[in-house]
């Protein structure tokens, strides 16, 4: 079974800059979408940004110009670098793929655990 693993998470400054990184494991032919969510206390889960395997990319309208994602098809990474923090980007991150091609089989709705995110004012 193919599992994602985040990191990169923590306690930061408003203004400060995090960046978070995913590591797909297992034998993987093919991710074609990976990306972030995010969900806050007492908030549903939102999408941050997505990213195919060609780098066409998608970001909420609260993180435009201010993170970027990317990712390294080689190593089956996504990253994301978080710039200009807020204390309303604080959350827990999930790494998402909803579909991973693997020697395991195909593998539907794959989430990471989630690492935090906190941002002090």
């Amino acid at each position: 079974q193919v599992q994602l693993v985040e990191s990169g998470g923590g306690l930061v400054q408003a203004g400060g800059s995090l960046r978070l990184s995913c590591s797909a494991s297992g034998s993987i032919f093919r991710i074609n979408v990976m990306g972030w969510y995010r969900q806050a206390p007492g908030k549903q889960r939102e999408m941050v940004a997505t990213i195919t395997s060609g780098g066409s990319t998608n970001y909420a309208d609260s993180v435009k110009g201010r993170f970027t994602v990317s990712r390294d098809n080689a190593k089956n990474t996504v990253y994301l670098q978080m710039n200009s923090l807020k204390p309303e980007d604080t959350a827990v991150y999930y790494c998402h793929a909803p579909m991973v091609v693997s020697t395991a089989g195909t593998q539907l709705g794959s989430w990471g655990q989630g690492t935090q995110v906190t941002v002090s004012s």
